[in-house]
């Protein structure tokens, strides 16, 4: 296991294998990340979320590209790129597909790609990408894209790892109500319509818009610890104090590059939004908020299943089959013995 310092320095094959050490949750991976946390916070987040062929993977390629290469007033970044990629639910194998787009990034030292699967997760994330996104925060990657699974409506998780959320959208993937439904569309804080010279790329246009028209301004809600609790969002509560970020369209030709200097300068203007009115101080809070929970719960589950009888849950869980029991009040017997309710 190579030590944090060398990760720390930069040495790629040393990171590499941090990655793998984070992704397969072992203990010298835990133990790194707790080492690399304090060197972490200062990374652009931005997640790349949408239903499958929208051309996601191209455009992260485009903005990786954008990013290394940008506009003379600009400086090249460090760009690392997560991309996360569907497991059979069969084989528990995945294809890292990703890698395939983006090989003409290879060989650029300042991009560094790692492809995960979800490995069953819900959500288009993988349940170890927050640790993989702090290793690279920590290593000094100055932008870090994180591409979801492209799953659908349910793909909402990225909005609370992301400190900037892009939806991408694309024209005959659907009818117009599909293209506003709620979900999905109300993380977004840059829509993008990709693929914008096809057909019908107007009426995609037009019904993201009437989307935008009519949505009632609000503010993200996320339960924690049982309340509910708001969190500033891309459509917000407006006040006579703040200034309020209204989602963006952006149309984009991700095989040819076409809008994607228009759509960096959109992803720079949200960032300085946010760090102007201190919505960026509370998307981190959120972000961590949500990786305790998450943390939490794992280790309440683990700790819970050391402390219980061999047997017994097979033995419940008979009883759950044979209908003598009832799902609560299986919960019940393995929690507390009882099968009350």
């Amino acid at each position: 296991m190579a030590s944090v310092q060398d990760v720390l320095s930069g040495n790629r094959l040393s990171l590499a294998r941090l990655l793998s050490q984070i992704e397969n949750d072992t203990s010298a991976g835990r133990a790194a990340l707790s080492d690399l946390f304090p060197h972490t916070g200062n990374a652009h987040l931005i997640g790349v979320t949408g239903a499958p062929g929208t051309g996601k993977s191209s455009l992260v390629n485009q903005l990786a590209h954008y990013y290394r290469h940008p506009p003379e007033n600009l400086s090249p970044k460090s760009v690392a790129i997560v991309a996360i990629d569907p497991s059979s639910p069969f084989s528990g194998g995945a294809v890292l597909g990703d890698r395939v787009r983006m090989r003409d990034l290879a060989g650029d030292p300042g991009v560094f790609i790692r492809s995960m699967a979800s490995r069953g997760s819900l959500g288009g994330l993988a349940r170890t990408t927050s640790g993989v996104v702090q290793a690279f925060d920590a290593t000094g990657y100055e932008v870090v894209l994180i591409e979801t699974v492209g799953a659908g409506q349910a793909e909402v998780d990225i909005a609370r790892l992301a400190h900037t959320t892009l939806v991408v959208e694309a024209p005959g993937l659907g009818d117009d109500i599909q293209a506003i439904k709620a979900g999905i569309l109300e993380i977004a804080d840059i829509l993008v319509v990709n693929k914008a010279d096809r057909p019908g790329v107007e009426n995609t246009e037009r019904a993201l818009r009437n989307m935008l028209n009519l949505a009632h301004p609000i503010k993200r809600v996320y339960r924690h610890h049982g309340t509910l609790e708001v969190v500033p969002s891309a459509i917000a509560v407006p006040t006579e104090s703040e200034s309020i970020w209204i989602p963006a369209i952006q149309k984009t030709v991700a095989t040819d590059g076409t809008g994607i200097q228009e759509l960096g300068d959109l992803i720079t203007q949200h960032k300085e939004h946010l760090e102007n009115t201190g919505d960026w101080e509370s998307r981190e809070r959120t972000r961590l908020s949500a990786e305790l929970d998450d943390l939490l719960h794992a280790a309440l589950v683990s700790c819970w299943e050391d402390t219980l009888p061999a047997g017994r849950y097979q033995e419940v869980f008979d009883q759950l089959i044979e209908r003598v029991i009832s799902p609560r009040q299986a919960v019940n017997a393995l929690l507390n013995g009882t099968q009350d309710k």
